[in-house]
């Protein structure tokens, strides 16, 4: 019988036994379920060392203990029961969470398919008290303050739900990912977790300034924080903070991406997107970055009541996240890693995004060598053709601006100005001095730590593409109207974006109007994007205004363009170079943002330290 046909049974009220079964499926997924709720109360006792205990990946056993502020005697009893919880106490607390714990959830769905026993002791009290959840008798022990919380028998009472467990072995890292999660972002509080009598794993407590880069190293790898650049960033009553792993650490699959809203490690759509979007520039393909980010938010415009695992939330504003996410990771990647090695430039220095663009930089200006070149004032825009021309270059600015042809140049591939700055002395050029080029393809550079090696195409491809987007970025969207207006039918969605975000939609030299409630026509698009298909740019940009703040589709595509340009206008391999030429090129790359990747995410350079050089040719052994 289908179940629709079943005949209808009355609304009556559910036994407790069931109602708690259900609560449990919902907390309760596997032994890592409550490891993390378990530790939870455990950090919101205030204890500053937690110890887990493991049988069988937590299937048997799982212990933990805590030194916390503990649970009084009379306390005990009540903690087992359904919504009873110290963290909160009214609907306003409730939209104002401050704990890892809140709903008291957590040990009533736990004792419903276990055997479980609380073991406590305060500081006023003479004795610890041990409870026995089955039975409910209470009896002193000897214990120090804190808590205890064992759990036995994981599912004996659903022996189906028992059968969709894995091995032991998957279990158990499922629960030290668990404790990792808190580890990373309370590096104040020590970790140990044990499994059949064996110490797994142990992260001791972190305390003074660099406790959260000692916790990342210990946790994720000396590797990491070698391979990532710090993220500090504030707007308004938002804080991002954390590390960002280099292009170059990027992994296959995206376990290594930890975000955390008010200490709370969560999986949301809104920070994965931000912090992918603001790798699109320097890492391409399907390659997954690596980050660690802690964001701070006013707990009264994030949701943490949204999943019964608390692992998603709801923010009030999901746009300003979303820009204060990517502009953090965005501007910690945009530094170039020369300038973070050990003789980094002093802090005087200029950047090149910092430069006005027509001043002269602080490095050897690289200009094209090309005669009479198309060009708005872009002096910095460093990029030999060899006679090609771009004839259409001009579209990318307003038509206002005329192009005035360039002045003659000498016939060598770059006219090198030597502006280095007084202030640094050559020993402490970041890339080094210039020594030789190699099959011309690469240069050649001795800096304090070794040899750089740098590809001289790539390099010069990324100086030429960042200059260019500076010089896109003080010009207006230059925009070109359609003879014929490109109709398609939208969706109710879309036509409510297209009208809200009308102004938005002009900013990035796109018309869009409504000609019915189901048609929206598309009137003007960017000149540079004429020659695509408007509809589908259209929808595009509807899409990522109806989730973000600003598009960033109509961005892409420009940087595309931009990088195409640039790719074609950089260096060519086999150019002969001559040194004063390299040095020019390496005093660029040290100035330009993002200068360790090029355009198509390829490493720029790389450096062989002089230990790394010893060990090729086995010296001092």
């Amino acid at each position: 019988m289908h179940p629709s046909q079943q005949p209808s049974r009355p609304i009556r009220e559910l036994p407790d036994e069931l109602i708690s079964q259900i609560a449990a499926g919902e907390v309760v997924e596997r032994p890592a379920s409550v490891v993390r709720e378990l530790v939870d109360n455990a950090l919101d006792a205030g204890a500053s060392h937690i110890t887990l205990r493991l049988l069988a990946g937590g299937v048997r056993l799982i212990s933990v203990e805590d030194n916390g502020v503990g649970i009084p005697a009379a306390e005990l009893p009540i903690a087992l029961k359904r919504h009873a919880t110290s963290k909160i106490d009214s609907l306003h607390e409730l939209e104002s969470v401050g704990t890892m714990g809140f709903r008291g959830e957590a040990l009533a769905a736990i004792h419903s398919v276990s055997e479980l026993s609380l073991l406590s002791r305060t500081a006023a009290q003479d004795s610890a008290m041990l409870l026995d959840g089955r039975s409910g008798e209470l009896q002193p022990v000897a214990r120090a303050q804190g808590t205890t919380v064992e759990v036995k028998e994981l599912f004996y009472s659903t022996p189906a739900r028992r059968k969709f467990l894995k091995t032991d072995n998957t279990e158990l890292a499922h629960c030290v990912e668990a404790v990792r999660r808190h580890a990373l972002t309370r590096p104040e509080v020590g970790f140990a977790i044990w499994h059949e009598g064996k110490l797994v794993e142990q992260w001791r407590a972190q305390q003074g300034d660099g406790a959260l880069d000692r916790r990342l190293a210990d946790v994720l790898g000396d590797d990491f924080v070698r391979d990532s650049v710090p993220v500090h960033y504030q707007s308004g009553h938002l804080t991002v903070v954390g590390r960002a792993g280099i292009p170059d650490a990027a992994r296959a699959r995206s376990d290594h991406q930890y975000a955390y809203v008010n200490g709370r490690f969560v999986r949301d759509k809104v920070m994965s997107h931000a912090a992918r979007s603001a790798y699109e520039d320097v890492l391409h393909g399907q390659r997954q970055p690596v980050y660690a980010l802690y964001l701070e938010i006013e707990p009264t415009r994030v949701d943490v009541n949204v999943h019964p695992t608390k692992i998603e939330v709801r923010f009030r504003d999901g746009r300003e996240v979303h820009q204060a996410i990517r502009h953090a990771v965005e501007n910690a990647l945009a530094i170039p890693r020369a300038t973070r090695l050990g003789d980094a430039m002093p802090e005087q220095t200029p950047n090149a995004s910092a430069l006005p663009l027509d001043a002269p930089a602080t490095a050897p200006v690289l200009r094209p060598s090309a005669p009479n070149w198309p060009q708005a004032n872009w002096q910095q825009a460093a990029m030999p053709l060899s006679g090609n021309r771009i004839s259409d270059v001009g579209q990318l600015w307003q038509p206002s601006v005329r192009p005035q042809p360039m002045a003659q140049e000498d016939t060598s591939a770059f006219a090198v100005t030597p502006t280095h700055p007084s202030h640094l002395p050559e020993g402490d050029w970041p890339l080094g001095r210039a020594l030789a080029q190699l099959h011309g393809i690469y240069i050649l550079a001795e800096n304090t730590q070794g040899l750089v090696l740098v590809d001289m195409h790539a390099a010069h491809e990324r100086i030429v593409y960042e200059q260019l987007k500076q010089q896109m970025d003080v010009q207006a969207m230059a925009s070109q109207p359609l003879l014929i207006p490109a109709t398609f039918t939208a969706t109710a969605q879309e036509v409510a974006t297209a009208e809200a975000c009308a102004e938005a939609l002009l900013a990035l030299g796109m018309e869009v109007s409504a000609l019915s409630v189901k048609t929206l026509a598309v009137r003007a698009v960017p000149t540079s994007l004429a020659q695509g298909d408007a509809v589908a740019l259209a929808r595009s940009v509807l899409a990522e205004l109806s989730q973000h703040d600003a598009s960033t589709v109509v961005q892409r595509a420009r940087n595309e363009l931009l990088a195409t340009m640039a790719c074609h206008g950089a260096v060519r391999a086999n150019r002969r170079l001559t040194l004063d030429e390299m040095n020019g090129l390496l005093r660029q790359m040290e100035v330009t943002e993002r200068s360790d990747q090029c355009n198509h995410g390829r490493p720029t350079w790389r450096q062989l330290s002089v230990r790394e050089l010893d060990a090729l040719f086995m010296r001092g052994r």
